[in-house]
């Protein structure tokens, strides 16, 4: 699933990281594995390039931690902007596990990682989103996030 490519420029590290992220926020909230778990196995994936025949790009470790752990603590907060930013009709709990956490995750990048643009959280979710749907649900994850954006706080 992970792409292969040369590059690891540290763009690319967070990219990694951010689609380590949602796999392992997939993870937990499907497989009910818990944080220090999820941490630990994800610990050893990024340590090998090369895990049961799938070659990984090099990610950004601590950036995908600080992904994981911020979805978690701030999930009181991220559901219900998701929860709104979603199409009425849409209510979060319908929605596919996997689309769940790639919006859980770019909510939290757009409300705790300040120093990242806006556009680059959206555009960078909505690759995501692509590595694990071909229908429309990259359009919903650009949707939901450009929403979401519309309340971000300004930088201090």
């Amino acid at each position: 699933m992970a792409p292969k490519t040369e590059d690891s420029r540290p763009a690319n590290k967070r990219g990694a990281a951010r689609l380590a992220a949602v796999q392992a926020l997939y993870q937990m909230d499907v497989g009910e594995t818990s944080l220090e778990e999820t941490l630990a196995q994800f610990g050893s994936r990024f340590a090998e390039p090369v895990v049961d025949g799938d070659e990984y790009l090099p990610r950004d470790a601590d950036y995908f931690k600080q992904i994981v752990k911020g979805v978690l603590k701030h999930q009181l907060q991220l559901d219900p902007l998701v929860d709104d930013a979603l199409a009425q009709g849409w209510p979060m709990a319908r929605i596919d596990a996997t689309l769940r956490a790639v919006m859980r995750a770019g909510a939290f990048e757009l409300m705790h990682k300040l120093d990242v643009p806006a556009k680059v959280v959206i555009n960078e979710y909505v690759d995501v989103a692509k590595a694990f749907f071909e229908g429309t649900e990259a359009g919903m994850v650009n949707g939901v996030l450009d929403r979401i954006a519309g309340d971000r706080p300004e930088p201090s």
